[in-house]
Parts: structure tokens; sequence; C-alpha cells
């Protein structure tokens, strides 16, 4: 018991940065989203002699960028959540649910993701996150 306790600090932890490392990788996007921005209001500062490209395409960087970012957030945000969740050994199907949301995050968050899925698995980790076994930890410390 105390090993899955020990690897649920662990992924916890890994959580917590992979968190984090998501938030910093979310800066590429916005270079998209920036590009966007200038293809819509200033097509003729990147072009030069040469005709601007179609109106739509500003509009397609601007919206993939920013939604590329949003969901990068959205993702860093879910993962930093789950990192407390296991911690506290609450919402197992919440962190069950971001350990398969992790593997989108290639190639760090797909480990990330697999090993959450894998620990989380075993019987004795779900029992884990039972309310009794909680406050019967609480109560010992």
């Amino acid at each position: 018991m105390d090993k899955e306790l020990e690897q649920l600090r662990l992924l916890s932890l890994l959580h917590y940065v992979v968190a984090g490392v998501t938030v910093l990788l979310s800066l590429f996007p916005l270079l998209y989203l920036a590009l966007g921005g200038l293809f819509i209001w200033r097509p003729d500062s990147l072009i030069g002699d040469t005709p601007p490209p179609p109106f739509w395409f500003g509009w397609l960087f601007f919206v993939l960028g920013g939604a590329g970012v949003l969901f990068e957030w959205a993702l860093a945000v879910a993962m930093f959540y789950a990192g407390r969740c296991l911690r506290a050994r609450k919402k197992y199907t919440y962190c069950f649910v971001v350990a398969v949301l992790d593997c989108l995050a290639i190639p760090v968050g797909t480990v990330l993701g697999v090993f959450t899925i894998l620990v989380l698995a075993k019987p004795g980790v779900k029992e884990l996150f039972t309310p009794s076994f909680a406050e019967e930890r609480s109560n010992q410390s």
C-alpha cells in the first residue's frame, strides 16, 4: 500500500511539472495567432510588392492559433488539478479521464498518461480513492 501511495505522490508531482511545460509550449501557437493578426490587419507590411494573401488565410491562422492556445491552457489546468486530486486521492474518474487526455500531449504527456492509467488501474490504488480510506489516513496523522 505504501508503494501505491508513493506512486500517486510521484504522479501528482509529474502532473504539476508537465502542466508547467504545457503552459510554456502553449506560447508556440501564439506565433500563429500573431501571424494571422498581421495577415488580417496589416497584410501589406509582410508581403512587400507582391499581392497580399486572401483575407480568409489570415483568419485561418488566427483562429487555429487561438484554438491551439486555449486547448493547451485548458489541458494544463486539467493536468494541474489532476495532480492535486491524485495527491489528495480524490475524484478517481476525473484523474483517469485526464490521464487519457494527457496522452494528447506528445511525447511527455503520452508517457505520463500511460503510466497514470497503469497505476490507476491497479485494484489497490482504486481502493485508496474511497472516502473511508482517506478519512482513516487523516485520523492516523
